[in-house]
Parts: C-alpha cells; sequence; structure tokens
C-alpha cells in the first residue's frame, strides 16, 4: 500500500498535526474502509489532546501520546480479508474508526447504513450507540422527570432521547446559553442555565416538589458531580454518562445509603457483546435504531452540526476547541478529497 493515507495524529499535548501514514492493510476478519466523513468527539478527544490528568488513572493509560483519535467513522469498504465475504466492498459502514483517509475495522462489528441518511446524520451513530446504552440502563419510563447536566453531543442527544422515550419534563442543563440554544423547542424540554437560575428551585417547581426521577451526569467534571444530587428524589437514579476526568469526594452515606440512589456507570464497552433474551440490546442493534430514528425524522441530529470542514482544517479545528469548545457542537470533517490508492 500507499503512505498516501492522511491522519489526524496527537503528538504530544496541544499539538495534532496531519501526518501521512502507509494505507493499512486488512487483516483476515477485517475491512478496508475509505473514510467519508468523521465527527470529533469533543470530549474524550480533548481530554487526551490536554493531557491533563491523574497519574495511574484509566485516562493516563488510555491517552498515551502519540494517540490516534476518533472514533466515529463513515466510510466505503474498499477492500475485505481473507476470511470476509466480498459482498462488503462498497457497502456504507458506520464504525468506531480513527479519523484517517483509510481505516481497518473488524467486519464483525461494522455497522451497514441501511437507511438513506447522509453521511453527516450517519457519523453521530458512536456517539447515540453511548447514549441509548445510557438511557436503557438507566430504564427511563414514560412520565419520569429526567435532569441532564451537561449539553454537548451526549447530553443533546439524551435529552432528545429520554424526550422520545415519554420522560417529562427533561431538564437540560448547562452554563453556555449557545448550548442550550441547540435544545429542541417542544414541550417537555426545559433549557435550564444554573449561572442564572436555582437547578433545584427549577426542578422543584415543575416538578410539584417530587423532584427528579433520574438525573444524568454529562458534563465530565467531578467537581460537579456532588451537587448534581440535590435534583434527585429519594431512591432516584444518578447515571454516570460521561468519562469524568479525575476523583470526586463522595460520602457514600449521604449520597448513596440514606437516600438509596441507584448509582450507575455507563460506558460504550458496557453494551452486550452479543444479544441475549435478557438482553437483546447490542451496539450494533442500537446503531439500526439510531439509523431508522433518523430517517424517519423522530431524532434530530444535523440540527446539533456547528462545523462542517475538510480534514485538512483538523490542527485548527482543535485549538478552535482547546480555546473555547462552548463556541462549537457537532465537529465534521469532511475527507472526500482525500488522495486515492492508485
Amino acid at each position: 500500500m500507499t503512505d498516501r493515507n492522511p491522519t489526524v495524529v496527537f503528538v504530544e499535548p496541544e499539538k495534532p498535526i496531519i501526518e501521512d501514514r502507509p494505507v493499512p492493510c486488512p487483516a483476515d476478519h477485517e475491512l478496508l474502509i475509505r473514510t467519508q466523513t468523521t465527527l470529533i468527539s469533543t470530549g474524550t478527544e480533548l481530554t487526551v489532546l490536554r493531557g491533563k490528568y491523574p497519574e495511574g488513572s484509566h485516562w493516563a493509560d488510555y491517552g498515551k501520546l502519540p494517540f490516534l483519535p476518533g472514533y466515529d467513522n463513515v466510510g466505503v469498504v474498499v477492500d475485505a480479508g481473507k476470511a470476509i465475504s466480498r459482498a462488503w466492498i462498497g457497502r456504507r459502514v458506520a464504525t468506531y474508526g480513527t479519523h484517517a483517509a483509510y481505516v481497518t475495522f473488524d467486519g464483525g462489528l461494522a455497522r451497514p447504513i441501511h437507511r438513506a441518511i447522509a453521511d453527516e446524520e450517519a457519523v453521530f451513530v458512536s456517539i447515540s450507540d453511548i447514549v441509548m446504552n445510557g438511557v436503557r440502563r438507566a430504564g427511563v419510563r414514560w412520565g419520569d422527570s429526567v435532569v441532564v447536566y451537561g449539553l454537548g453531543l451526549l447530553g443533546q442527544l439524551t435529552v432528545q432521547l429520554c424526550r422520545f422515550c415519554g420522560a417529562w419534563p427533561v431538564f437540560g442543563v448547562d452554563v453556555a446559553d449557545s448550548r442550550l440554544d441547540y435544545l429542541p423547542k417542544r414541550p417537555g424540554i426545559v433549557p435550564v442555565n444554573p449561572a442564572r437560575e436555582d437547578v433545584s428551585s427549577v426542578v422543584k417547581a415543575a416538578t410539584n416538589e417530587r423532584m427528579a426521577d433520574v438525573v444524568f451526569e454529562v458534563t465530565g467534571d467531578p467537581e460537579l458531580i456532588v451537587k448534581e444530587f440535590e435534583v434527585l428524589r429519594r431512591q432516584g437514579k444518578f447515571v454516570v454518562l460521561s468519562s469524568p476526568r479525575g476523583k470526586t469526594l463522595f460520602d457514600f452515606h449521604d449520597l448513596c445509603n440514606a437516600p438509596s440512589y441507584d448509582i450507575i456507570g455507563v460506558h460504550a464497552m458496557s453494551a452486550p457483546t452479543v444479544p441475549t433474551l435478557e438482553n437483546p440490546w447490542t451496539a450494533k442493534r442500537h446503531s439500526e435504531l439510531f439509523f431508522d430514528l433518523v430517517a424517519d425524522g423522530e431524532l434530530s441530529v444535523k440540527s446539533l452540526i456547528s462545523h462542517r470542514e475538510s480534514f485538512r482544517e483538523a490542527a485548527n479545528l482543535y485549538h478552535m476547541l482547546l480555546a473555547d469548545r462552548s463556541r462549537a457542537m457537532g465537529v465534521v470533517m469532511d475527507w472526500t478529497d482525500r488522495p486515492s490508492l492508485e
């Protein structure tokens, strides 16, 4: 293969570059994918790019530099390994592939895009997988009151999917008005800016003092977590959908034992890898549902796109996000002007 494979690399803290690397060869069970579109995960990727996490933590192990970022990739299969059917070639797929012109990925985990939706919509599927798993693990039900702290991409989709499940009301909480403005303008969705309003008072008034049945932590800020419990009713559910960057001082008596809260962790890897009768909702099945909801107009992701740029602008995009990520929401990179394999 040639060396004409532009790839985003974090070479050191706060230094993203585009580096030409060899086009990878697919292993026996892998697909070679020509990337069309990728989406920047402004939470995970910026955490790694800053490189400021506790020594010995999972972050320190995961985010070793140089680092190849990205896990939201949509492209077209151009080759397949020996153990993969050639029928894959030419199919449009979504994967956890990185930001690169050509990527390889396990054929058993690639998700065919079976509905006629745009690449820039389909590329949200990996983010949606995480949120769908979180909403399902939380057991959000019709009529539940839900508070979502943090309105980046995960938080925005959490609000939409909880409301789709019948939750009422759903409060979206963020200190950035620019993020609050992305919330759907529809009944049952309540924007709250804690810089101007007391979140507990707003939730108390809107729920006839019952408070929230479910709280989603999606800020990633370990210092905010304890205060977020203030809006949760006794025996309510607290869901950590973010990946907090550091330790939280936590009193298990006050914040777990006495009020008998359910505290639920959510990660992309906590979805079942194979369907069972008890839990058939694998990431692949959630992906199918996501494509259907977007195609049928039940879930809006195109409205969350704030930036569309060529991959050649990657370094500038990351520096913009480092300066103030509240200026952006969905940051999509177009790879259609990548080098040809020929």
